[in-house]
């Protein structure tokens, strides 16, 4: 059998050229108007940003909501530093914080420690 006969694939294109490839969206609001997605992670500068962010997060007590936000903050510190810090692959770790996610409470343990913050509770 031939190569030409063969069923070849194209190779897929790298993660970055994918990203550059797809605009950003946005959301038309007049004639020239436009509003970008809102990118959370530009935001997280500080460790009192990080701090209230996740706060917020869990103040929602949805884990949807806090597994969304320690994805962020991750994305925002570096998820290759992060996936060291915390022990976890990078694909393991970009799984675990997909939001359609049920990652084990020992990984978002994990994570939490390696972003520098500490979950805590309080009386309600």
């Amino acid at each position: 059998m031939t190569s030409k006969q063969r069923n070849i694939s194209p190779k897929r294109p790298t993660r970055k050229a994918r990203a550059a490839a797809k605009p950003r969206k946005s959301v038309k609001l007049g004639k020239d108007a436009k509003l970008s997605a809102f990118d959370a992670a530009k935001f997280l500068d500080s460790d009192e940003a990080v701090a209230e962010f996740i706060d917020a997060a869990l103040e929602t007590g949805e884990p949807a909501v806090l597994i969304r936000a320690l994805g962020e903050v991750a994305r925002a510190q570096g998820m290759a530093q992060v996936a060291k810090r915390s022990g976890l692959g990078r694909e393991s770790l970009y799984k675990a914080l997909h939001p359609s996610s049920h990652p084990r409470l020992e990984t978002i343990m994990r994570v939490a420690q390696a972003l520098g913050v500490r979950l805590h509770a309080s009386a309600a």
